[in-house]
């Protein structure tokens, strides 16, 4: 290991455009992906386009230095890092453009196939290419690895599904393959690529058994090696280097866009389980099964069974079962119409019924009980990866055979888990296409693990070589199988591959070690060393879910480089480099902990349930120091008063001139320092009014607990406020409330759990669970709270408690949101509705379930609701927007060009809604929109 190295390109060669970054933390944080290798950059390249990405090719070649493209880092092949120059491609790429009604997209690298999608949703389209990591994975990577998914198979995957690419050739070279003069272009300025591509095409024609063992490997699911059926498949040397670079990991060119043409969604779905006595009864149903036209055939063997028992909420279907040799297929039917599903899922149904089943077969329909099923398939991931022992690292692994070898295949993968020790290891996938997963833990910390893995992988090849099968389905070749292609393909069609390389690539520059290896030890070479660092993470598996939810990644780190680099950190300590340790510490304390926002969503997202805020929030109570603690214990005895203060002084630096005040506190700030003053400015609001006072009717159907924000905070405008609104229509809807007693001294505790005040946050959590008991009458009736992330934090405040007092599992808490949607709109009658009103979803609401609530009343006020596709955690968070301003420009940033452009389509929008003060504020300030709660615009539409 190292600390911070000199620049080791030319700056001047790169461009202005393009930056560069040598930091420890930037190399060491960007190193990891999900994959077990793991390499350290020696810089890391964000170029700003097509010709940044043609400089670092210069600048590169120049200095006699090789580069890796780099974009969601969901990669488990390791063909993601690099040990040389990292080029991020996400950062920067991230464009989406619609064509022709939704049939075609154009699509930058940067962006996800759940961007994508969500962007294609309103045309009843999407992507081909289904992979099961769509919410963190780039359309980059997906056209770099050839990748499939559940549904697609070889019909609409990558190779099958794009129109044209934008390429950046290594010599840089920049071609449109949808050009019309892009053949002209390649014969004009790549001459050698045009007519050697030619050359091998006739090269692998002249040998028809070559030809036909090509045809057989690449009718499967394949990602191993090149995609030399393109020299087959294609006789126009642009359409055969297009092809060949999907699923080239990097190797050949960089893909700057992608045209790629869509599928239809169908949208009327059934889900079934179908559970057999044993593997081969699984087997044998698959070829009448894959004739119903099921959409997806999801195998899961004797041991994800065992595995899916011991998972919440596990269907009847499974759990009642003794698992021995069983297996199961979860079968979809997918319809673009009710009429056409109904006609195909009987059809299936009457098949089903003729299957030596374990349980009676059935379809459904129902959102949750879908859910259920798919919890069942993808809650593998998660149990068995994420209870797997601290040190180890989890391997997703995936094979392909032809169908009628499968049960063969699975039989002996199960024999070969048993031979070598590997516990708790389940297979998984999609058999309809012969393409299972299987998951293992293994350590790569000691030379005895390394051995078995090493014994392992031998027999693997063996057994799946032998079957006529590919060593890869959908994760890429990468470092894991590099070594093995010539012993997949024979030394003519690798040497084809190998002459490929050199053509297109003639320097090397590309990613070597991925795709192709002559080092037949090279996949032991570079692994991953995963130390033990906190019980709140130590399970990450560094897929990078968690990325693009997060707030801060694009000004600082996301969840799984705030984890990674604790390991990093770690290790440099175990190692004895302090000088790296030093440097790491230093920068994670802004980068890692005081720019979190601590907001949840990467909970959400994680497969394995890592809320990266538990780590963060401790980091921060081990950092605060005892006087700082002692204060925020003191606030907790008077919190009501502090509020009250706190919304006077907003009320008077309201009244003073703005650039005053700032000034004021930006004293203040350098003084005792940016994580201890917040930064006011003209964007706050005057403060608050006073909390409602207690009242306990006898007939009180709610208890109404009003956020303290609405103390801290005023409303927007002129308006009521979320506390004073919900009270009115809750009064209006005849619905009397209990207030509880102190009500403005009590606070849901996420001030002092943000951060790290934890005696504070103990002596508030005793305070207001007790009054909420009381006041409830012992959870007889709901607690409705205006905030939605106070009603978030009252959630995680009860939760942490019934350990201590498992009687308050009977409190109930909702967010106003919910309440008002099922309670109070059945009993009002919305006047004359808006034309149109934006809605800002928080994480908060979708942590809690409730983003559906919110627009369903911006619905009941509003004929057109629109919601940003780019929406997302504004990192206000409490005070972490004053603080830190940055960040909360830089988590709104994508939600508020899209606000600001179709209010500007639009003539301007009627309102501006969310569920949450602090949320509003600061959706304000990033859109210069006035955002109010939806509750307010709610009572002002159904006033008598």
């Amino acid at each position: 290991m190292a600390t911070a190295l000199a620049n080791p390109l030319d700056p001047g060669v790169l461009g202005a455009a393009t930056t560069i970054s040598s930091r420890s933390i930037d190399r060491f944080a960007r190193a990891h992906d999900a994959s077990h290798y793991l390499l350290i950059p020696d810089a890391v390249l964000e170029p700003q386009d097509a010709a940044g990405v043609a400089d670092a090719f210069s600048a590169v070649r120049a200095a006699g230095r090789t580069l890796t493209f780099r974009s969601g880092g969901t990669s488990l092949s390791g063909q993601g890092v690099s040990g040389d120059i990292l080029v991020d491609t996400r950062s920067r790429f991230r464009g989406i453009r619609i064509e022709d009604d939704g049939r075609l997209v154009r699509v930058e690298p940067g962006a996800t196939v759940r961007q994508v999608n969500t962007r294609l949703a309103r045309y009843r389209r999407k992507l081909g290419p289904d992979p099961a990591s769509e919410i963190a994975c780039t359309v980059g990577g997906v056209i770099a690895n050839n990748s499939s998914g559940m549904a697609c198979g070889v019909v609409e995957n990558s190779y099958r599904t794009v129109d044209s690419l934008v390429l950046v050739l290594p010599s840089g070279t920049i071609l449109d393959t949808g050009a019309p003069d892009a053949r002209a272009q390649l014969e004009r300025e790549e001459p050698a690529i045009a007519t050697g591509l030619l050359a091998l095409r006739d090269r692998l024609l002249s040998s028809p058994e070559s030809v036909a063992f090509v045809l057989q490997q690449f009718s499967m699911k394949n990602t191993m090696g090149y995609g030399i059926n393109a020299l087959v498949d294609f006789d126009d040397p642009v359409k055969i280097l297009e092809h060949l670079v999907i699923g080239s990991e990097g190797t050949l060119a960089f893909v700057a866009e992608a045209r790629m043409r869509t599928v239809e969604v169908r949208p009327q779905i059934a889900t079934g389980l179908l559970v057999f006595a044993t593997l081969a009864d699984a087997m044998a149903a698959l070829p009448g099964l894959t004739g119903q036209g099921l959409a997806t055939i999801e195998l899961m063997d004797a041991a994800s069974l065992r595995v899916a028992q011991g998972l919440s909420d596990v269907p009847a279907s499974i759990a009642e079962v003794a698992v021995e040799g069983h297996a199961a297929l979860l079968v979809e039917v997918h319809a673009s119409s009710e009429d056409e599903l109904a006609t195909a899922s009987e059809a299936a149904l009457e098949h089903f019924r003729t299957l030596p089943l374990a349980s009676p077969p059935a379809l459904t329909t129902d959102a949750a009980q879908r859910a259920s099923l798919w919890q069942v398939r993808k809650g593998l991931y998660t149990a068995v990866a994420g209870a797997r022992p601290s040190g180890t690292t989890a391997l997703l692994e995936d094979i392909v055979v032809p169908v009628d070898r499968l049960l063969d295949t699975c039989e002996r993968l199960i024999e070969l888990f048993d031979e070598h020790d590997y516990e708790d290891s389940v297979i998984f996938g999609h058999a309809k296409d012969g393409n299972v997963h299987f998951l293992l833990n293994e350590r790569f910390d000691d030379e005895a693990s390394i051995a078995r893995y090493r014994r392992f992988t031998a027999d693997l090849v063996d057994l799946v070589l032998g079957h006529g099968g590919s060593l890869k389905a959908e994760h890429g070749t990468g470092r894991i199988m590099a070594p093995f292609v010539r012993r997949q393909y024979g030394d003519f069609l690798t040497d084809i591959m190998w002459d490929l390389k050199r053509l297109i690539d003639p320097s090397g520059i590309l990613n070597p070690g991925v795709v192709l290896s002559e080092d037949a030890e090279s996949y032991l070479k570079d692994l991953k060393r995963v130390p033990t660092v906190e019980a709140e993470v130590d399970r990450c598996v560094e897929c990078g879910y968690c990325e693009p939810t997060c707030p801060s990644k694009d000004i600082t780190l996301t969840p799984r480089q705030r984890i990674v680099l604790r390991r990093d950190m770690a290790w440099a300590e175990e190692q004895g480099d302090k000088a790296l340790l030093n440097e790491l510490r230093a920068d994670y304390d802004y980068e890692g902990v005081q720019t979190c926002a601590v907001d949840g969503m990467c909970g959400v997202a994680c497969p394995v349930d890592i809320n990266t805020g538990d780590l963060v929030r401790r980091l921060r109570a081990e950092e605060a120091s005892k006087v700082e603690d002692g204060l925020w214990d003191a606030a907790a005895k008077g919190w009501g008063a502090v509020t009250r203060i706190g919304g006077m002084a907003l009320t008077v630096a309201d009244a003073l001139p703005a650039p005053l005040v700032t000034g004021v506190t930006k004293v203040g700030r350098g003084v005792l320092g940016a994580d201890t003053v917040p930064l006011y400015d003209a964007g706050l609001p005057r403060g608050g009014s006073r909390a409602p006072r207690a009242d306990a009717p006898a007939d009180a159907q709610a208890v109404f607990f009003g956020a303290c924000i609405g103390t801290m905070f005023g409303p927007e405008g002129d308006g009521h406020g979320s506390r004073d609104s919900l009270r009115a229509l809750l009064d209006r809807a005849g619905i009397p409330v209990v207030v509880p007693d102190d009500a403005g001294g009590l606070c849901c505790g996420t001030p002092w759990k943000s951060k790290g005040h934890l005696s504070g946050y103990d002596r508030m959590t005793r305070r207001v669970l007790e009054s909420l008991w009381t006041a409830s009458r012992e959870g007889e009736i709901p607690v409705v709270c205006d905030a939605a992330s106070c009603t978030e934090g009252l959630h995680v405040m009860l939760s942490k408690s019934l350990a201590e007092y498992p009687e308050y599992a009977a409190l109930r808490i909702e967010d106003a949101t919910t309440y008002v949607a099922r309670e109070v709109l059945p009993r009002l009658s919305v006047g004359e509705k808006l034309p149109s009103i934006a809605v800002h979803p928080t994480c908060s609401t979708t942590a809690l379930g409730a983003t559906g609530a919110l627009t369903a009343i911006a619905g009941a006020v509003a004929d057109d609701v629109y919601v940003p596709d780019g929406w997302g955690c504004c990192a206000f968070a409490g005070d972490r927007g004053m603080l830190h301003p940055e960040l909360t420009e830089s988590a709104t940033a994508v939600e508020a060009g899209e606000v600001r452009a179709a209010d500007d389509e639009r003539g301007g929008f009627d309102a501006f809604v969310s569920a949450n003060r602090t949320c509003e504020i600061g959706m304000t300030r990033a859109t210069g929109r006035p955002y109010r709660h939806v509750i307010e615009v709610l009572e002002e539409l159904t006033r008598p």
